[in-house]
């Protein structure tokens, strides 16, 4: 038995195919069946059944793909932290994030990051939490942008920082002429929310649970981006984080984005990554980036779009209306 031959396993279990095994190996069809069968043979049982148009694994081949899995990322991680001991700011990192974060925290970080390890090689992988902990399990991500609270004991998560919400509203609604709100104002709205497996919905519907509000039926967003143009179009409210409403991001003239006076709703998102990761030192450091980004990125901007419509001109609010 070799570590090839586990390699070959993990992939035929990940692919369930064994044309798509043996290209995700780069060998040949035969050899990875080969190889497989000689496994089978050393170990003494079957791992795979053989079907004409798919491969399925015995119960002994799922236990024995799942152990070779680990066998394989530990080896990984040892190659890594021999690379690391050489030069720990060179090689590469995979990140997950997910997609209410990653398009509004990257252009301030990314810079950042280029400058404090300009040899690192920095692989995103833009992904729902779900799925970014399924591959941080799976020693498919070395480390993941993820919201608190974490309830993981394999895992480590690094504070980063403090995000507030914001609630956008049309530029027509009730609450439009002011520039905050509290918390028990939103007892009777009806919030647009995004669909299952973002942790932002999950974390507006505790914000709706706390004020006594309630979700919009009848819509999802499958986006941030879809949530903002149903504001604008005056469908509903929502909420919606800092950073989404910063810049570079363009302010829309037909949305007011009013601040919390009272207990300011927010999400807390951490640097996560597996405990037995031999990258623990060098994450820290890249955490640590993060962390030093300018505390106003975070804070809640003044209402630009709001300011600039209240400040037309009548006859240029009648001309657009018309």
């Amino acid at each position: 038995m070799n570590l090839r031959d586990l390699h070959y396993l993990v992939a035929l279990a990940e692919h369930r195919h064994f044309g798509r095994a043996a290209a995700a190996c780069f060998v040949s069809q035969p050899t990875l069946s080969t190889q497989i069968r000689k496994l089978e043979d050393e170990l003494g049982v079957v791992l795979v059944e053989r079907a004409p148009r798919k491969v399925m694994l015995t119960s002994a081949g799922r236990e024995i793909a799942a152990r070779a899995r680990h066998i394989v990322d530990a080896v990984e991680q040892l190659k890594e932290a021999a690379r690391r001991t050489q030069d720990p700011e060179a090689g590469s990192i995979r990140l997950g994030l997910f997609p209410t974060l990653g398009p509004y925290l990257l252009p301030h970080a990314v810079p950042r990051i280029r400058a404090r390890f300009p040899r690192l090689e920095l692989l995103l992988v833009e992904e729902k939490s779900p799925e970014i902990l399924a591959r941080l399990h799976a020693g498919k991500l070395d480390a993941g942008l993820l919201a608190l609270p974490l309830h993981d004991d394999q895992l480590h998560a690094e504070f980063l920082f403090e995000e507030p919400f914001v609630l956008a509203v049309p530029q027509g609604h009730a609450l439009a002429g002011q520039d905050t709100l509290t918390l028990r104002e939103l007892a009777d709205q009806r919030l647009l929310l995004l669909e299952d497996g973002h942790c932002l919905r999950d974390q507006a519907l505790d914000v709706c649970h706390l004020a006594g509000a309630s979700e919009k039926s009848g819509f999802q967003a499958t986006s941030l981006e879809t949530l903002r143009q149903m504001v604008a179009a005056e469908v509903g409210v929502t909420l919606l984080p800092t950073l989404a409403v910063k810049p570079p991001v363009a302010q829309s003239r037909d949305i007011r984005l009013l601040t919390f006076r009272d207990s300011t709703p927010s999400r807390r998102i951490a640097l996560v990554w597996r405990k037995s990761s031999a990258m623990g030192g060098f994450l820290r450091q890249l955490a640590q980036v993060f962390r030093d980004l300018p505390g106003d990125l975070f804070a809640p901007p003044p209402d630009l779009a709001g300011n600039a419509a209240r400040s037309r001109p009548a006859v240029d609010r009648a001309a657009r209306a018309g």
